[in-house]
């Protein structure tokens, strides 16, 4: 009899939080800026009807002063009992320890402005007479990338706080038993010897009726000129402990054996709360940013000898695929990446959406748009995000207040794979995928009122993507 996988407590709470003010310091007559980009990290969930104690981490920056990453403390969350917030925070300014001493009190009647606003002294560590005075505050442009970072680790008493299934790189499903789930782990990379693609792609579903779980996959191989070839294995029972997304294996006439070389951390497409609670349809990450990818691939013409090739690998969690959809991986060369998905949910009531776009640019070590949703909602307002998809040829355009972009890619029949999907329901999809596709990606940077273009790149036969629909 098939046992369900019991889901580990709630144990902690985590998130990240950024105030900007002024301090005066004793003896001078003008304030210098101060800014704190801080982590929270309780060892049990945070309640606001009880007093929580937590760890704080992060950066102190303080103008001509002090620009300290390493700032750690303690932080009281007591909104009711006590009806305080309180910080105590020891940072190093020119070569001294500091003290950054206050805490915000919280008002019935002003709910919000007490939240938000935190007085504070400075003082030499551990005490003594204060350096300085100020305020700090919580700026109102915060709160959604604030709700977003929210995080409660799971856990039993005595072991780690982090769960298995939130350890992006861990080769584990984390399907937890539950009908009507969909989970993918899929591989994408590129031979720069050669210009052939690989999509090595492993899947599990949990149909809604509760039959038993089941797994399958494929490996297909996208020579430069096409036509693509592939094999599938499966579908087979699930087994618990079972590798989620083998690096080693043979389908029909294949036979591949890689190692992955990660290049850099994980990439949220979505928002890091909907992979860990399922909020959305779906979730979706690189659990690298980028990859390197050695080893052999037989196929029936041959072998191919991998040295180092660029892919990434990448997960997907949810209730099943999509209405429509459109996913691309560019691989920018430098560590640089792009990362883009535009869909449009079965849901009711979604399904009469737009595609909304969740698009992440991940250059020169920092990602754009800075929160994973804000392309997914900015067709709602003046910084639209937007898809068209089509084949041969998709396009997606977006902007934000500094930046905008524009993705064209673009499809070709004879280098493109149809394969067809089945939700946990029973209904089907089909998918039109290549490892050759053609990329144009221009991003843009206002000056002024005038947009300018800040770079440019053209992919040739060697992006990955992908076109789904009903």
């Amino acid at each position: 009899m098939a046992t369900t996988p019991l889901r580990t407590p709630l144990r902690g709470t985590a998130f990240r939080e950024t105030m900007h003010g002024t301090v005066r310091l004793a003896g001078e007559t003008r304030p210098r800026r101060i800014r704190l980009d801080l982590a929270v990290r309780a060892d049990r969930i945070l309640l606001p009807h009880r007093t929580t104690d937590a760890r704080l981490t992060g950066r102190v920056r303080i103008q001509g002063l002090a620009d300290d990453p390493d700032a750690t403390g303690e932080l009281e969350i007591s909104p009711v009992a006590r009806r305080r917030i309180r910080y105590r925070l020891e940072f190093t300014a020119g070569g001294d320890r500091l003290t950054l001493d206050g805490w915000k009190s919280v008002s019935v009647a002003r709910p919000w402005r007490s939240m938000t606003t935190l007085p504070f002294t400075l003082a030499p560590a551990p005490g003594g007479a204060p350096a300085g005075t100020g305020v700090l505050r919580f700026r109102p442009g915060a709160l959604l990338p604030f709700l977003a970072g929210w995080r409660f680790p799971r856990g039993a008493p005595g072991r780690a706080d982090h769960h298995a299934a939130d350890r992006p790189a861990a080769r584990t499903w984390r399907w937890d038993g539950t009908p009507g789930r969909t989970e993918v782990w899929y591989t994408t990379l590129t031979d720069p010897a050669t210009g052939t693609g690989l999509w090595l792609h492993h899947e599990l579903t949990a149909p809604t009726d509760g039959t038993p779980a089941r797994t399958h996959g494929w490996i297909s191989l996208h020579p430069p000129a096409g036509p693509a070839e592939h094999a599938r294995t499966g579908p087979r029972p699930w087994t618990a402990g079972e590798d989620a997304h083998p690096l080693r294996g043979s389908a029909g006439p294949y036979g591949w054996d890689l190692t992955e070389h990660p290049q850099g951390p994980p990439l949220y497409t979505f928002p890091r709360w909907a992979w860990r609670w399922g909020l959305l349809p779906a979730a979706h990450l690189l659990t690298a940013t980028t990859s390197r990818y050695s080893g052999t691939v037989t196929h029936p013409g041959g072998r191919l000898v991998l040295d180092g090739a660029p892919g990434a690998t990448a997960r997907i969690h949810g209730h099943g695929y999509a209405e429509r959809w459109a996913w691309l991986h560019a691989d920018l060369g430098g560590g640089d990446v792009l990362e883009v998905i535009a869909a449009v949910a079965r849901r009711p009531g979604l399904d009469r959406l737009p595609p909304l776009v969740f698009l992440r640019l991940h250059r020169a070590g920092r990602t754009w748009p800075r929160t994973a949703l804000r392309p997914a909602v900015g067709w709602l307002g003046p910084g639209r995000f937007r898809a068209r998809i089509a084949l041969p040829e998709w396009t997606v355009t977006g902007r934000t207040a500094r930046h905008r972009i524009t993705v064209t890619v673009r499809q070709d029949a004879e280098r493109t794979l149809t394969l067809g999907y089945t939700d946990p329901d029973g209904a089907a999809a089909t998918c039109h995928n290549t490892e050759t596709a053609d990329a144009h990606v221009t991003l843009e940077r206002r000056r002024g009122l005038r947009w300018q273009p800040e770079a440019v790149w053209t992919l040739t036969a060697t992006a990955h993507a992908e076109v789904g629909h009903r």
